[in-house]
């Protein structure tokens, strides 16, 4: 157990912003996000597409790369929503992945740090995220930062069909 201290202790972690350049690690983060949340299935992104919506001339979304002796192991998506009732803006985290290798480092928590500062930096109300129901590993270490459920929420979405027939007036 100590050789294992040791060695996460010696390591170096850093977080930084993507650039188009990690375009095909980011889609690759993405497809191995969707393998362990057992969605692999609902992967439909095209990589120039996705490129253009993360890097192009509207982004949608920032992409955070967490490193480990500069080795790419982990990635934040996210984007800002809008509280009316704050009258200010906030973070969504859509995506945190970090490698099952590279899981114990302290590098997920090193990528929250980092989205929580910039909340607090861009005057930001709150960082939300979600979490599927049965990610106990992930919902016991949220809980340990400090977030907490909102139960009281229910999210629903309309896309595919639903989305195209309510756009339609449906």
């Amino acid at each position: 157990m100590c050789g294992q201290t040791e060695k996460i202790a010696k390591m170096s972690l850093s977080i930084r912003s993507a650039t188009s350049a990690d375009l095909s690690l980011i889609a690759q983060f993405v497809r191995d996000l969707a393998e362990y949340e057992r969605l692999a299935h609902e992967v439909r992104f095209d990589e120039a597409v996705l490129g253009d919506r993360l890097f192009g001339p509207r982004p949608y979304a920032e992409v955070l790369i967490g490193e480990i002796d500069g080795a790419p192991q982990g990635f934040a998506l996210f984007f800002h929503n809008f509280s009316t009732f704050e009258g200010r803006p906030g973070i969504y985290l859509e995506d945190l992945f970090v490698r099952p290798e590279a899981r114990g480092s302290g590098l997920g928590k090193a990528l929250l740090k980092r989205l929580a500062a910039l909340a607090v930096e861009r005057d930001c109300a709150r960082l939300e995220w979600s979490v599927l129901d049965w990610n106990e590993p992930a919902i016991r270490f949220y809980k340990s930062l400090g977030a907490k459920p909102m139960d009281e929420w229910t999210i629903y979405r309309a896309d595919g069909a639903a989305l195209i027939d309510l756009a339609k007036g449906g």
